[in-house]
């Protein structure tokens, strides 16, 4: 099922392939605007997976020199938000009802983010009015390890009361 984001995001990615994460990146920082303060890079965008990138860079960067850890917070809420929002019917208003987040260890150069849904429950989105669903989200660093470990759980609920 198609909503007007996910329409959207066909779209964008039948574009060549140099041009997708700008425009995916462009699109989503212009609606959530507080994501576009850490610099996420969005460079995959599908209803089953997501996967964004964010930069060590001064302007994210905690007192020693590694990504801040709300910066961090940050990158998991965006790419569980974005594969969680592809699938939520545009009737419907997406909620983040919790998040979980351990830091296990101090984070290491660049980080990518990727969050995954399984088909079960894409058809739970889809063909229930209002429910959530835990939507986990692997953070590596440049390391290859995963500094910190993250649960999403999103809700949704029909826009009309």
């Amino acid at each position: 099922m198609a909503n007007r984001f996910s329409s959207f995001v066909n779209k964008v990615n039948k574009a060549p392939q140099f041009m997708q994460s700008f425009l995916l990146t462009t699109l989503f920082t212009s609606k959530v605007k507080f994501a576009g303060t850490t610099g996420v890079k969005i460079k995959k965008i599908t209803h089953q997976e997501t996967i964004l990138f964010l930069k060590n860079k001064k302007s994210v960067q905690n007192h020693i020199g590694g990504i801040h850890a709300v910066a961090a917070a940050v990158l998991a809420e965006s790419t569980t938000g974005i594969v969680f929002g592809m699938n939520v019917p545009d009737s419907r208003l997406p909620l983040l009802k919790s998040m979980k987040i351990n830091y296990i260890r101090r984070m290491q150069g660049n980080l990518k983010a990727v969050a995954n849904l399984t088909s079960a429950q894409i058809k739970v989105i889809e063909q229930q009015d209002k429910g959530d669903v835990i939507v986990p989200v692997i953070i590596t660093d440049e390391s290859g390890q995963q500094p910190i470990e993250c649960e999403m759980e999103w809700a949704w609920v029909s826009k009309k009361r």
